[in-house]
């Protein structure tokens, strides 16, 4: 099995998934429980993705710099991307499905 890459940062970490093929810029839809690409109408629902990896930024000097980045894929669509999203004591509080299902796969 390969060893996930360590990153320094998050723009760092988009950057190399960009040049793995994470090239769909997806984002939480919460009212729809689903993520969506922002240059398209594709949006997948917890079932339709898979979560690659997962990397975690603490925010050193100011917790609202807490950031995760998500490698998703769905062979469903023949898709992959990135999804930023905060988390910890800036993250959306919203508890839609999609919200749990990335949590829950992260950890």
């Amino acid at each position: 099995m390969a060893r996930k890459p360590t990153y320094e940062t998050v723009s760092e970490a988009t950057n190399d998934l960009i040049k793995r093929g994470y090239t769909t810029d997806f984002y939480i839809e919460a009212t729809k429980d689903c993520i969506v690409c922002r240059k398209s109408d594709l949006a997948l629902s917890e079932k339709d993705f898979v979560i690659d990896e997962v990397h975690r930024f603490e925010g050193e000097t100011d917790p609202g710099d807490s950031m995760i980045v998500y490698a998703i894929s769905s062979n469903k669509h023949n898709v992959k991307g990135v999804l930023v999203n905060a988390y910890g004591v800036y993250a959306d509080g919203d508890t839609s499905k999609i919200v749990a299902h990335l949590h829950k796969q992260s950890k």
